[in-house]
């Protein structure tokens, strides 16, 4: 692919001579597709991510009542996004979710909850934030935590981390990675993606580290951080909803809850209605489909392409990377 077409995450065409000197400072690694990453604060990104970190890192003023969207990529990013501003917009308007004027019905929630190191911040460390609401401003980023720590230290803004079992991840982003990259989706793609996410040396990688990061501080400061896991969201979705709302600040009422409210929420942000709607069917972000965020979002599906060997290599490589945290999978 000429690098022009390329995703503007996997282009090299934003980056300051400042941040080409880091790089080649840095350990780099090129993967089998071709693309190179390098390795910063212990996580690996491509050239353009690195340089919407570090603008991040340098220009980011958090405000008391931000709220950010965490994830590593593929791990019900979308969900959590839509989610969210359903919870947000109903408690701000008191308004019917079937209002025609609602954001997800014209915006793909990626468009809504802007990424902070690959939007926002991605081309200058002094963005505008002026068209974010006053009260409650709300950001998502792949960022692990340690990347973010400097900049929210002294901050108490509120934070929601989504996680989902390795093996699923692993398969919904070698089908989003073939799609965004135009190529086949093959075995050979698949297995040198398996091998890279084993060796941690992956874009955002290492997965257990990201992971960590955020599931130790929900456990020191849960107040401000919360943990969620996707398999739980798709076998609970009522309970792990009422606790999402409830850690923003906004819990469903007794009558919300009565009259139906909560399952009007899953039912507008579900996989089925959001890639139903003409905004989520045409359309682009940085250079990638919208419909391209919307696959299965199935629960197990990976057992359908990881063969046995490949599943062992991944349970055994968890288990010890999360061992003593008190996280299973």
């Amino acid at each position: 692919m000429d690098p022009k077409e390329l995703p503007s995450i996997l282009r090299e065409d934003k980056i300051s001579e400042e941040t080409k000197k880091l790089i080649s400072s840095l350990l780099s690694h090129t993967d089998s597709q071709g693309q190179k990453l390098c390795q910063y604060q212990g996580c690996w990104y491509y050239y353009n991510t690195l340089q919407g970190v570090l603008n991040f890192q340098r220009g980011f003023k958090p405000q008391d009542t931000d709220i950010i969207l965490a994830s590593y990529p593929k791990s019900g990013t979308t969900w959590l996004k839509a989610l969210t501003v359903a919870l947000l917009e109903r408690s701000k308007n008191h308004s019917s979710l079937s209002d025609d004027e609602h954001p997800l019905l014209y915006d793909n929630p990626h468009g809504i909850v802007p990424c902070l190191e690959m939007d926002l911040y991605h081309e200058s460390s002094s963005p505008n934030l002026s068209k974010f609401s006053a009260h409650r401003r709300l950001f998502s980023t792949h960022m692990p935590l340690q990347a973010m720590h400097e900049t929210l230290k002294h901050s108490p803004c509120k934070i929601v981390y989504v996680c989902r079992n390795v093996k699923d991840t692993l398969v919904s982003w070698w089908f989003f990675l073939c799609s965004i990259l135009k190529i086949e989706q093959s075995r050979g793609v698949l297995e040198s993606l398996h091998e890279s996410f084993c060796k941690g040396i992956i874009y955002y990688g290492p997965f257990w580290e990201h992971l960590l990061s955020y599931w130790r501080a929900s456990l020191e400061d849960p107040e401000h951080v919360l943990f969620m896991r996707y398999e739980e969201m798709k076998a609970e979705p009522r309970d792990q909803i009422k606790r999402l709302a409830d850690f923003l600040g906004c819990p469903f009422t007794k009558q919300e809850e009565d009259s139906g409210v909560v399952d009007e929420v899953l039912d507008l942000c579900s996989l089925r209605n959001l890639s139903s709607l003409e905004v989520n069917k045409t359309g682009s972000r940085n250079d990638v489909d919208h419909k391209f965020y919307f696959r299965k979002g199935e629960v197990g599906d990976s057992k359908n392409y990881l063969t046995p060997e490949m599943e062992n290599k991944i349970d055994m490589i968890i288990k010890e990377k999360l061992q003593g945290s008190g996280l299973i999978f």
